[in-house]
């Protein structure tokens, strides 16, 4: 999990978000920016879980809607604190929509333990491990797990139709 290179090693950084009452962290290293929620353009024929594609100075980016990715019901109303989380997974530029980012955090990397199947149950593969953070437990998640290399090249249409 730490690249190497890192500056500390041993050490990991994350960005923190929240779904659904649950905290997961992502590799700060892949993170590119969090933006507030803004209106997201909808595309015709995608998958459930491909919200559409936002305008990010001039760079068509698809956005992806974590909740449905993971099969977690819509909250009712709207959520001010919603954010989305532009993200780089092997070259390409893709947002995240989630509950709310709370904090970065550095973490040792012995704090994280890979993920049992009878806990992640069958949504494992996403899963990188779990983090103990003070009295937290972190979901670590697998950005490129999350996004297949076939959703990437569906996602790629989007910008080319766009």
């Amino acid at each position: 999990m730490v690249k190497e290179g890192s500056p500390a090693k041993g050490e990991i950084q994350l960005v923190v978000f929240n779904l659904h009452g649950e905290e997961f962290g992502i590799d700060i290293g892949q993170v590119k920016e969090v933006l507030k929620y803004t209106q997201v353009t909808h595309i015709p024929h995608t998958a459930e879980y491909v919200e559409g594609v936002i305008n990010l100075r001039g760079e068509v980016v698809p956005v992806v809607n974590l909740r449905n990715r993971f099969g977690i019901p819509d909250q009712e109303g709207e959520d001010l604190n919603q954010r989305i989380i532009i993200i780089e997974v092997e070259g390409d530029l893709v947002g995240l929509i989630v509950d709310s980012v709370t904090e970065v955090i550095r973490m040792p990397v012995r704090s994280v333990e890979s993920p049992s199947d009878t806990v992640a149950g069958s949504k494992s593969e996403f899963v990188e491990g779990v983090g103990k953070y003070d009295d937290r437990l972190l979901i670590i998640l697998k950005l490129e797990k999350i996004i297949t290399t076939e959703e990437r090249i569906s996602l790629s249409d989007l910008q080319d139709w766009y």
